[in-house]
């Protein structure tokens, strides 16, 4: 295998890998560009994307301005090769898991803030030119968009680059403010340079945005993995630029400082103002607190269950665990086709065909892996001391004892390579870099996400995955379910793997994602978070009382972005002078704009 250029890593770049795992980052780089059978570039057709309704001319003399107000070597025009890279030197000019053409969803520009003052100039800017911005952290939501602004022709504000401090980590309140561009490897290391005791949450992956990924409700594994929920107090500039904090830091602080208690409390006085920032266009949030976890005793474990139609068995034996709080983490129930995924081998290791993995395949191969012939595996973790994590554990397995054929393994049980070694880091707060190798599946693999929520009800969890397995087999994509277990929700994420490379296979793709998201919204169960194409048509699933929801939050948008410059369109919300206008993507309009262009359908 051919050794590529190495990635970098944190002391080189702000969003390179710990040089603890430089080696493992090149070998995941080195087997994902194995598969590649597609070239990293392909000469573009057109020159620089224009904004709507923007003369070159006028959007040169804007650019000309932008550059006196940033510097010129914080304003880049997008007018070279795109490149989509890989998930450590991935691309901020467009989607590189692009699902329609790659020179589509592409911004005309990229600007470098520095600063929030220099945040405040872009929107200010943006307001002056009436040209769409669209704000990204570090720009690894992959799966869900990366850094494709939704209205072609947008700038891109960057604002990983230049504003990626670690402003404050307080080991007695155990809390931290960071800013967008501080990934969960930067921040895991800097606490580990101050020998504080104490982790972070992190996500599979660690090289996202610790802010961007809570604002828009990402989470991870520990007992603190639900990001937003675990946040205190941010700094946002609106879309004319004036500058809010919000909970605890809108009181002034003593002689100008913070205030002492912006990270202890986080509604304060008055409406709760936070959430409205989350998962919206209403702000670039330029600041955000976070609590941390102090470190513990624990102990990661795995339950294989022996048969397809344990499932319902299984999320009912979960659902009392979790709800009692006996589970010490948010824990994965996997079906076993990803043990063969996450061994980073490709589907063509273990079938020569092109239909979707036959389940008896499947059970082959499972046999001769650690977990052996099974049909659903169940990663979990532990915290406390040993005393009572083998209290806990022992109430775990007496209510698993009831589905036949179950069988629990610890990390010691397994091969030192088995993916359960990588969940119990992640499970005890250090990022890794695993989960990359799942992209090994398919040549120039990309991936969606259908992510919808369902109780943790036997019943609820059946009808969205047999909605699953029924249009996987009908668009011909292998099933990759994970079931992230909570109390009294699920958050069920099926990975959607497709070759990038094949207009086809991105067409079925995007069929497949727009049945699930109709039947299972049928059915009553919706997204929480989803790609960029398919936000207008998970928003409109939103539609109770005549679609009231969406109303409240035009209200909202129309109010503070009455240009329309931030976003437009992040999250099915489009301000006045975009909406109704033929920008909205509903029924086939994705599959049918592959090979073609998205622009306004008038």
């Amino acid at each position: 295998m051919k050794t590529r250029t190495p990635p970098p890593t944190l002391t080189e770049k702000y969003s390179g890998v710990p040089p603890r795992l430089a080696s493992i980052a090149q070998q995941a780089k080195d087997r994902l560009y194995s598969h590649r059978t597609a070239p990293e570039s392909i000469p573009r057709r057109h020159d620089v994307r224009l904004p709507p309704d923007t003369t070159r001319e006028a959007f040169d003399e804007a650019i000309r301005m932008l550059r006196q107000a940033l510097g010129p070597e914080n304003v880049v025009l997008n007018d070279q090769p795109l490149v989509d890279g890989w998930y450590l030197e991935h691309p901020n000019t467009h989607d590189a898991f692009h699902m329609v053409d790659q020179e589509d969803l592409v911004c005309s520009a990229v600007a470098y803030p520095g600063s929030t003052a220099e945040v405040q100039a872009v929107v200010r800017w943006a307001n002056e030119y009436e040209i769409p911005i669209y704000p990204i952290s570090i720009g690894r939501n992959v799966g869900y968009g990366g850094s494709a602004p939704r209205v072609p022709g947008s700038v891109v504000v960057d604002l990983g680059r230049r504003m990626n401090k670690i402003l404050d980590i307080d080991a007695e309140n155990a809390s931290c403010v960071v800013e967008p561009g501080v990934s969960y490897f930067a921040l895991y290391e800097e606490i580990q340079k101050r020998k504080l005791p104490l982790w972070i949450d992190t996500p599979d992956l660690g090289g996202g945005s610790v802010l961007g990924n809570a604002i828009d409700r990402g989470v991870g594994y520990t007992p603190m993995g639900d990001h937003f929920a675990n946040h205190c107090g941010m700094e946002i500039v609106l879309p004319n630029g004036e500058l809010l904090r919000t909970g605890m830091g809108a009181l002034p602080g003593k002689g100008g400082a913070d205030n002492p208690t912006w990270q202890s409390f986080q509604p304060a006085y008055g409406p709760y103002s936070d959430g409205v920032f989350s998962q919206s266009n209403f702000g670039i949030v330029c600041q955000m607190g976070f609590w941390l976890m102090h470190e513990t005793d624990h102990q990661s474990y795995m339950i294989t269950f022996a048969r397809d139609e344990d499932f319902p068995d299984i999320v009912e034996a979960i659902r009392p665990l979790a709800q009692k709080r006996i589970l010490g983490n948010i824990p994965q129930l996997r079906h076993v086709a990803q043990e063969l995924n996450v061994t980073g081998l490709p589907k063509s290791h273990w079938y020569s065909g092109t239909s979707p993995i036959p389940r008896d395949v499947i059970r082959k191969h499972a046999s001769q892996l650690p977990c052996g012939d099974c049909s659903w595996v169940f990663y979990g973790t532990q915290y406390g001391d040993e005393a009572s994590i083998k209290t806990q554990l022992d109430t775990i397995k007496s209510a698993f004892a009831a589905i036949k054929g179950y069988k629990f393994f610890l990390p010691f049980d397994l091969p030192t390579d088995h993916y359960i070694h990588s969940r119990a880091l992640v499970c005890s707060g250090v990022p890794v870099l695993r989960e990359l190798d799942w992209l090994n599946w398919k040549p120039n693999a990309a991936h969606l996400f259908f992510s919808p929520i369902t109780p943790t009800r036997a019943a609820d969890a059946k009808v969205v995955h047999e909605i699953n397995v029924r249009l996987h087999a009908k668009y011909g994509f292998d099933l990759f379910p994970t079931l992230c277990v909570a109390g009294r929700e699920m958050h069920y994420i099926a990975n959607i793997i497709y070759d990038r490379s094949s207009a086809s296979e991105k067409r079925r793709a995007a069929g497949l994602m727009r049945e699930l998201i109709a039947e299972a919204a049928r059915e009553g169960y919706g997204e929480y978070r989803t790609h960029i194409l398919f936000a207008d048509q998970v928003a409109k699933t939103y539609g109770w009382n005549n679609g009231a929801l969406m109303r409240f939050n035009e209200t909202i948008k129309d109010a503070l972005d009455p240009n329309g410059i931030l976003a437009p369109g992040r999250n099915g919300i489009w301000p006045r002078k975009y909406r109704g206008k033929g920008w909205e993507l509903f029924g086939d309009s994705v599959e049918m704009a592959i090979g073609g262009t998205i622009a306004p359908k008038l």
